[in-house]
């Protein structure tokens, strides 16, 4: 199983470090390599730029891969589908023009001139609207090209909004909203170690903000402490192996929203619950 990754820029530590936190150790590191092998035998991780990685698990290169929504877009592959979104770097492709310019919606650019790297993408956001502008695909700074009178209006990537205003561009309108994604294959979903590798990276995704919450509770208090529990399906309740009062006690464990965590603790602790320990969660399978 080849897992297609990006090999740098603001995806690649990311992707990385959810790998790892998954379980599938990179054997021989991430750095200026063309592969990695993993713990798992099975599993092995190319390194590829993110626009690429679509193709590459589309003919046969790769059998899932890592990279943006966008990208899968931009290169309109028929024979990948999406497995899961890993919600990290998300981003917002949009439409944009000088902010003292005449481009006040997308009716304004027709017959006008479009810069951008994601020319598919925006032919289709256009093909929609009806509106015919001249769309260039251009290699970098796009922020630059109404400026330098090469285009009236741009679709570019914009995470925060700060490269556009520095540029004195203002957003007309969004095109596509994006994060990143593990695809695969179609000829290859069916396989047991693509539903190995989708779990392991879901259940890190799932763990994250969560905590693991236990104490020791008084049988008689039980109801009370289960009635502030916030916990995920209710909390688990155990008996206390040697407890002297015959039972009297019992071991709760609940899985909780770190931010729930302190106002939990302050009521089950008011409600009776004592020996209170907080663990953070590495993966959680639902």
């Amino acid at each position: 199983m080849r897992i297609a990754v990006p090999n740098k820029g603001r995806l690649h530590e990311p992707t990385i470090d959810l790998l790892e936190r998954a379980g599938l150790h990179l054997e021989n590191g991430a750095d200026r390599k063309l592969y990695a092998d993993t713990v798992d035998p099975d599993v092995t991780v190319l390194f590829a730029r993110a626009a690429d990685i679509p193709e590459y698990v589309a003919d046969g290169a790769a059998d899932l891969g890592i990279t943006g929504f966008d990208q899968v877009q931009e290169a309109r592959v028929d024979n990948v589908s999406e497995l899961l979104d890993l919600e990290f770097g998300r981003c917002r492709l949009v439409l944009a023009a000088p902010e003292d310019g005449d481009i006040d919606g997308v009716e304004d650019l027709a017959g006008k001139t479009v810069a951008t790297e994601f020319p598919t993408i925006t032919a289709d956001f256009f093909a929609d609207t009806g509106v015919e502008p001249d769309i260039v695909e251009v290699s970098g700074a796009t922020e630059l090209t109404p400026h330098v009178e090469m285009a009236d209006a741009i679709v570019d990537i914009t995470s925060t909004g700060t490269t556009l205003k520095m540029n004195r561009l203002a957003v007309v309108e969004e095109v596509l909203s994006s994060s990143v994604r593990l695809f695969g294959r179609d000829d290859v979903l069916d396989d047991p170690k693509v539903g190995e590798v989708r779990t392991a990276l879901s259940s890190v995704k799932s763990a994250e903000g969560k905590r693991y919450l236990m104490m020791n509770v008084p049988r008689d208090r039980l109801e009370d402490v289960r009635d502030v529990i916030p916990g995920l399906g209710g909390p688990t309740i155990m008996d206390i192996a040697d407890d002297e009062e015959d039972g009297a006690m019992v071991a709760v464990h609940a899985v909780v929203n770190e931010r729930d965590v302190f106002e939990t603790i302050t009521e089950v602790k008011g409600a009776g619950a004592s020996d209170i320990l907080v663990t953070e969660i590495e993966r959680l399978v639902e």
